[in-house]
C-alpha cells in the first residue's frame, strides 16, 4: 500500500507538469535522431547493420537511463536538501522500503514514458525498426537499475551542485563510451573490458542485438537485475540510515 502512496502522488506531479516533461524528454535524443540519424545515418553501415539500426537502440538506452536516474536523484537531492519533503515521508506510516522502492518505480516508469516517445520518433525515421516485448522488458529493467542508482545518489549527496557534478562525471561520460554511438569494440582492449560490464553498455548490446533479430539471451536482463538489487539494497539502507 505505502508503494502505491507514493505512485500516486509521483503520478500528480506527472499531470501538473505533464508538458514541461514531455518537451524535455523530447529534445535532446531527437537532436541525436536528427544529427546521427539523418546526418550521419545515411549510408553507413556498421558491423554490418545500418546506422539508423546500431544508434536508435543506443539512443533508447541513453535516454531511459539519463531520464530514470535525474528524475530519481534531483527530486530527492531537492526534496531532502530545500523543499524537506523527505523528512514528511519518513515520518508517515510508509515504510522505509516501500518509499524507496515507491520512487524507483516511479522514476522507472518516467524513463519508459521518455522510451515510448523514443520510439514513436525512432519509427518515423525507420519504420521498418522491429520493436519486440524482449526489447521493452530490457528498456524497463534499464529504468529500473538507474532510478535505483538515482536514488542511492540522492541519499549520498548533500547538494545539487554536487548532483550535477556526478552526473559530468559519471553519467555523460557513460552515456558516450557505452557503445551508444560507435561499437565498444573500437575502444583499446582495458578500457572495453571494463566498459563492457557497465549497466548501459550490457543494455545498449542487448537492446540492439533485439532490434537486429539477433540473440534474446537472459544474460543481459540478470546481470541488470543484479545491478538493480544492488542499488535497491543500498538505497534502502540509505534510508534507513538517515531516518
Amino acid at each position: 500500500m505505502g508503494v502505491l502512496t507514493v505512485l500516486w502522488y509521483e503520478l500528480q506531479l506527472f499531470k501538473k507538469k505533464f508538458v514541461s516533461i514531455t518537451s524535455g524528454s523530447m529534445i535532446s535524443p531527437l537532436l541525436y535522431l536528427v544529427a546521427f540519424g539523418w546526418g550521419l545515418g545515411s549510408g553507413v553501415d556498421v558491423n554490418g547493420m545500418s546506422y539508423m539500426n546500431f544508434v536508435i537502440p543506443g539512443i533508447i538506452g541513453m535516454t531511459t537511463m539519463t531520464v530514470s536516474f535525474s528524475t530519481v536523484g534531483n527530486s530527492l537531492n531537492i526534496s531532502r536538501m530545500y523543499n524537506k519533503t523527505f523528512e514528511e515521508f519518513m515520518t508517515s506510516p510508509i515504510k522505509i522500503w516501500e518509499y524507496a522502492l515507491g520512487k524507483i518505480i516511479a522514476g522507472a516508469f518516467r524513463g519508459m514514458y521518455s522510451a515510448a516517445l523514443m520510439i514513436i520518433f525512432s519509427l518515423l525515421f525507420n519504420p521498418q525498426l522491429n520493436i519486440s516485448i524482449y526489447f521493452i522488458f530490457l528498456a524497463l529493467t534499464n529504468c529500473l537499475v538507474f532510478a535505483a542508482l538515482g536514488f542511492m545518489v540522492g541519499m549520498l549527496i548533500d547538494s545539487h551542485t554536487d548532483m550535477n557534478k556526478f552526473t559530468s562525471f559519471i553519467i555523460t561520460p557513460m552515456s558516450f563510451l557505452s557503445g551508444t554511438f560507435f561499437p565498444i569494440d573500437k575502444m583499446p582492449f582495458v578500457l572495453r573490458n571494463i566498459i563492457y560490464y557497465l549497466p548501459l553498455a550490457q543494455s545498449t548490446s542487448a537492446l540492439r542485438s533485439s532490434v537486429n533479430f539477433g540473440d534474446k539471451s537472459l544474460t543481459t536482463p540478470l546481470i541488470l537485475f543484479g545491478y538493480f538489487l544492488v542499488f535497491l539494497f543500498l538505497s534502502i539502507k540509505l534510508c534507513k540510515k538517515a531516518e
